[in-house]
């Protein structure tokens, strides 16, 4: 069976600037959306390690760090790459529409 994806609107990018990570909540889901070399990716916003908000962490490149314990996740592919972090975090698909960001979620 092939799911579909429902494609929700967020932020516009400009909400991406200063920091380059911007909370937003899709379907009751609280999603990160991060900027990184023009190009715009979203994870759960909910660090698998520590039950912190990932869109309150410092993103350098394409790596998050958590606020909580400095683990860090990839935010392109959702990999935990940095200690105490083991565990992916649940990334989801981004197109960029009418100047607003969508984020992508089976439906």
């Amino acid at each position: 069976m092939t799911e579909t994806l429902t494609w929700t609107p967020t932020v516009a990018p400009s909400a991406l600037e200063q920091y380059g990570v911007a909370q937003a909540i899709v379907g009751g889901t609280k999603i990160a959306l991060y900027a990184v070399d023009g190009d715009y990716y979203a994870t759960a916003d909910l660090c698998t390690h520590g039950q912190a908000s990932l869109a309150d962490g410092y993103l350098d490149g394409d790596l998050i760090e958590c606020p909580l314990h400095q683990g860090t996740f990839n935010v392109k592919t959702g990999a935990a790459v940095g200690a105490p972090c083991t565990v992916a975090v649940r990334t989801y698909p981004v197109k960029l529409e009418n100047g607003v960001l969508h984020v992508g979620m089976e439906s």
